[in-house]
């Protein structure tokens, strides 16, 4: 059932298209990226039942839109390269490196916590910095103010 349906929304697709160079005419719209990403990789990849690719390519015009495509938006593709692909904006080069080490923001993070708690921890050990209670005083003793305390040093 799933193939029938998948091969009658492809004889629909065709139909559709008919002999335009897109859906909507000469220029590409939304609908023809949409419809672009389903069928590029239908057409291309190597897959273990081939009888939807084998349908597919039976679709003339349907070929040679993904063709036509992939020529007109990728002309590096397909082993030719006629020009270097364009280099990653700096916002899609994070989110490519984030894809190959997806724990890496993560591991940053657990790396600054133990710096900071490795120099909170050195700084009160070393006497840096110390924690004085405030509040009830006790009998006897009062607190001595900074000038009094050079003094007597």
């Amino acid at each position: 059932q799933l193939y029938r349906d998948a091969r009658e929304c492809l004889t629909l697709l065709s139909q559709r298209l008919g002999a335009q160079k897109f859906f909507f005419g000469d220029s590409p719209a939304s609908l023809d990226a949409f419809v672009f990403s389903r069928l590029a990789p239908l057409l291309k990849a190597k897959l273990p039942n081939g009888k939807l690719q084998q349908h597919l390519k039976s679709l003339q015009n349907l070929c040679n839109y993904c063709t036509s495509i992939l020529s007109l938006y990728f002309p590096w593709d397909g082993g030719e390269m006629s020009f270097p692909p364009p280099t990653l904006a700096p916002w899609a080069q994070a989110d490519l490196e984030a894809e190959e080490d997806p724990h890496k923001r993560r591991n940053q993070l657990l790396s600054v916590l133990v710096g900071l708690v490795a120099m909170l921890g050195y700084a009160f050990l070393s006497g840096i910095v110390s924690i004085q209670r405030g509040g009830v005083e006790q009998a006897g003793r009062q607190p001595i103010a900074l000038e009094e305390e050079e003094e007597e040093e």
